[in-house]
């Protein structure tokens, strides 16, 4: 079981140590667990992540985080050459997908400067140590003209589906998660949205970064949000 303290959440070097541990603890359940939380609603989000790389047949795309392949399958479906990274090694060896898949950190992706055409991330930006590092090793890695597509969860704008959501991610998802998976990993995953920066943040750190035509739209009510951006040509 995994053991993570949800009221002093981790950070530096131990977050990533907890954040290793915990996928490679759910990873033979996660797709499982995903479906049942979500209602199957990932999968259509998915599926919109990577229309809105708008990017040609035969694109390059690394999805960082891949976990079991997910996105990695929905890229080739739509056309798109995929390789997936991911911090979790239990994540890779639960996988099914046919794409190239590797274990790595993603603010240190072995890839050469300006080699991806895009970037798919799923709900892994509250697990990363430093969101300012990894926009700036996106931008290393994705080349000039490039987009990033990341989907990540949010909280629904409205008041009264804030509260709902509120109760359903806080309360009902740990229970679910903890009877078909790992309890401890699932008590974590609704606190560590604490990680993320408030929108309007996220998206000038984008833009200082390197990226233009920045973007944020919520999804099923305001449940998730999608990011995408284009890698900033010389002269934009």
């Amino acid at each position: 079981m995994v053991d993570i303290d949800t009221e002093q959440l981790p950070e530096g070097d131990e977050k990533v140590r907890a954040v290793r541990s915990m996928f490679d603890a759910i990873a033979p359940r996660y797709d499982l667990v995903n479906r049942v939380m979500t209602f199957r609603m990932d999968v259509g989000w998915r599926r919109r992540t990577v229309r809105e790389l708008r990017l040609g047949p035969g694109s390059l795309v690394a999805d960082l985080a891949c976990g079991t392949g997910d996105f990695c399958r929905e890229l080739a479906d739509q056309g798109l050459r995929p390789v997936g990274f991911d911090l979790s090694f239990g994540m890779l060896a639960n996988a099914r997908t046919a794409a190239p898949l590797a274990q790595a950190d993603a603010l240190r992706l072995p890839v050469p400067d300006a080699s991806l055409d895009g970037v798919t991330c799923g709900f892994a930006l509250r697990n990363l140590v430093e969101l300012g590092a990894f926009f700036a090793e996106l931008a290393r890695a994705v080349r000039p003209g490039g987009r990033i597509a990341l989907l990540e969860v949010a909280e629904p704008p409205n008041p009264v589906l804030r509260w709902g959501h509120s109760i359903y991610f806080g309360k009902v998802v740990p229970r679910v998660g903890g009877l078909l998976s790992d309890p401890g990993a699932y008590r974590y995953l609704p606190k560590s949205v604490a990680y993320l920066p408030p929108p309007d943040v996220m998206l000038a750190d984008l833009e200082s970064a390197g990226f233009a035509a920045v973007d944020r739209r919520l999804l099923s009510s305001g449940i998730a949000q999608l990011v995408t951006a284009t890698r900033r040509k010389p002269g934009w």
